[in-house]
């Protein structure tokens, strides 16, 4: 009878080895396609990487945040991104501004707050528009009358490209700074002053 039990015992312990041995086996496996799918997944290139431009000025916190495109050998303005049309002012959702502090900007003030940044570019002048409404997708939700400021401005024309669409706060002093955006061959730029 011991010897039965015995054996019984040692079949079972060959079973149970066999079938872990196929669970490790098919883990592997799973792994390995998991592993292989987030790998390709990684090597994707993100073509407009979501990212922000922040600083302080004096005790005024600016914040823009935006996705970045790349230009990739296209003609972007006047071809990518129309003349005399409202753009976001970036890709996807539409480009943001926060102050923690009124802004004075081309002689008009941009109360504390988050707003929506949205311009029309031209072959002449631009528009700059800044919006009650930061949160949209693109431009699908413009409205022209929910503008806080609407200025024009004049674009800085430059031979070399700025491949991915960039924006800047840049510090003048403890009260001064200016804001500027370039892209392609263009890039515009206006101050402001703490209020």
């Amino acid at each position: 009878m011991k010897n039965i039990l015995l054996v019984l015992m040692m079949i079972l312990s060959v079973l149970s080895c066999k079938e872990e041995t196929k669970q490790v086996k098919k883990n592997n496996h799973e792994n390995h396609i998991t592993n292989s799918i987030n790998e390709e997944t990684s090597k994707k290139k993100v073509l407009s990487p979501h990212t922000s431009a922040m600083a302080m000025i004096g005790d005024a916190h600016i914040h823009i945040d935006y996705s970045s495109p790349g230009v990739r050998n296209r003609i972007i303005f006047g071809g990518l991104v129309g003349y005399d049309q409202v753009w976001q002012a970036g890709a996807h959702m539409a480009t943001w501004i926060e102050t923690n502090k009124d802004l004075i900007i081309k002689g008009e003030t941009l109360p504390k707050g988050k707003y929506g940044f949205f311009t029309i570019p031209s072959k002449g002048d631009w528009t700059v528009m800044i919006n009650k409404n930061w949160e949209q997708h693109g431009k699908d939700e413009y409205d022209e009358k929910e503008d806080v400021i609407r200025f024009k401005i004049t674009p800085k024309l430059s031979e070399e490209i700025t491949e991915h669409l960039e924006y800047k706060i840049n510090k003048i002093d403890d009260k001064n700074g200016t804001i500027s955006m370039a892209w392609e061959k263009v890039k515009i730029e206006f101050p402001f002053t703490i209020n």
